[in-house]
């Protein structure tokens, strides 16, 4: 089994970091404390053909593989951590789902603008009583003439304050098998907003709530039954979210490294002490297995999505090691570290939220429980009899 890069692949690499190089590092401190989504840089990005890696050329997009969105998304999160988010939200998520499914109609009105890096599309699963259990939300989608009426409300969807299209999970009936998704423009008559909130991150939030929201026939993404495919396509946001989780990990790797071999104390560098030296390799056999775990769930992914089981797994362990890599390198630089002149406070900040968002590591765990176990494993107590 062969795991280095083909030729093309490495060429792919070094044409994204040299662009990494010259565009986005002189300015990852600064954009790391910036609010909002860098627009400037996905309007670079789509220029560099970053955008819409995994998306089919006649849709507009680049007709490449995740695995060449992943290599995009780890080189550039290793240079600048917040740039990496562009190529998340154009790659990854609400936009892999939404180029999966979407009819001609719904490409042709929300793509080109989506991949040129001129708006973003949030999804929006999580409700005020719906999180990890997702088939718990309330968001109803009830039929008015040749379209629907949208009531309910959604939490933590990233973008949300400047998306200009959301992907909304609602009930069109009652189950699991009741539930699909919807596309409602950000203009849309009977939505509305919440005053903005602020994640650990820095990263914003909106409360959005649908009041008789209008959505035509036309708006529908996946009518009821589509749950199980959204979930399908929901695994490509998780790759994502594991990619950033080992590039910023290897960002805050590196400067602490670099800091190792620089800083002195006690008349020597600090990475001539054993306890330093361990900590490294700690961490150094982390990335590896993460990246291993990762690159296995994207090369092996079947029709353009990968296997539920590869990407549980490679998210769960990129989370954790991620989070625990950018801590260590954190300790090791110290009060530099710990201080906003840094970017390994910043990385150690992401990779902490990524343990919660797309599927905390404890459902994650569950699920892959019952892969090992080869049943499920219901969360929600027995029906009395």
């Amino acid at each position: 089994m062969d795991f280095q890069f083909t030729e093309e692949q490495q060429m792919f690499a070094d044409s994204v970091r040299g662009f990494a190089e010259r565009r986005l590092a002189d300015g990852a401190l600064q954009r790391a404390h910036a609010p909002g989504f860098a627009w400037d840089v996905a309007a670079q990005m789509a220029e560099q053909g970053l955008t819409g890696i995994t998306v089919a050329a006649e849709d507009g997009g680049q007709g490449g593989s995740l695995m060449d969105a992943v290599i995009a998304i780890e080189t550039v999160a290793r240079i600048c951590p917040k740039s990496a988010d562009v190529i998340q939200a154009t790659n990854f998520g609400p936009i892999r789902t939404f180029a999966e499914y979407a009819t001609r109609a719904q490409k042709a009105r929300w793509l080109p603008n989506l991949l040129a890096g001129r708006s973003v599309i949030s999804v929006c699963m999580s409700e005020p009583d719906a999180g990890s259990a997702a088939t718990d939300l309330t968001t109803s989608a009830t039929p008015d003439g040749d379209g629907f009426r949208l009531n309910g409300s959604k939490v933590f969807s990233t973008n949300s304050p400047e998306a200009a299209v959301f992907l909304v999970y609602c009930r069109f009936g009652p189950g699991v098998g009741g539930i699909g998704s919807v596309l409602v423009p950000r203009d849309a008559p009977g939505l509305s907003f919440g005053k903005p909130s602020r994640f650990l991150t820095g990263e914003d939030w909106v409360q959005l709530y649908f009041e008789d929201c209008a959505v035509p026939a036309d708006d529908v993404l996946l009518p009821a039954g589509g749950f199980q495919r959204q979930i399908k396509g929901f695994n490509a946001e998780r790759i994502g979210n594991a990619s950033r989780s080992l590039g910023v990990a290897q960002c805050a790797f590196d400067l602490a490294k670099t800091h190792a071999e620089t800083r002195m104390q006690f008349g020597r560098h600090l990475a001539e002490f054993q306890g330093t030296q361990w900590k490294f390799a700690e961490m150094a056999m982390k990335l590896d297995a993460a990246r291993l775990l990762l690159y296995r769930a994207a090369t092996g992914a079947a029709d353009g999505l990968p296997s539920a089981y590869d990407t549980t797994v490679a998210k769960a362990y990129c989370n954790t090691a991620g989070f625990e890599v950018a801590n260590e390198a954190l300790q090791v630089m110290g009060a530099l570290g710990f201080t906003e002149d840094s970017l390994v406070q910043y990385c150690v900040r992401r990779t902490r939220g990524w343990m919660i968002a797309g599927g905390t590591v404890e459902i994650l765990k569950n699920r892959i429980a019952e892969h090992i176990f080869d049943r499920r494993f219901p969360q929600r107590p027995p029906k009395p009899e």
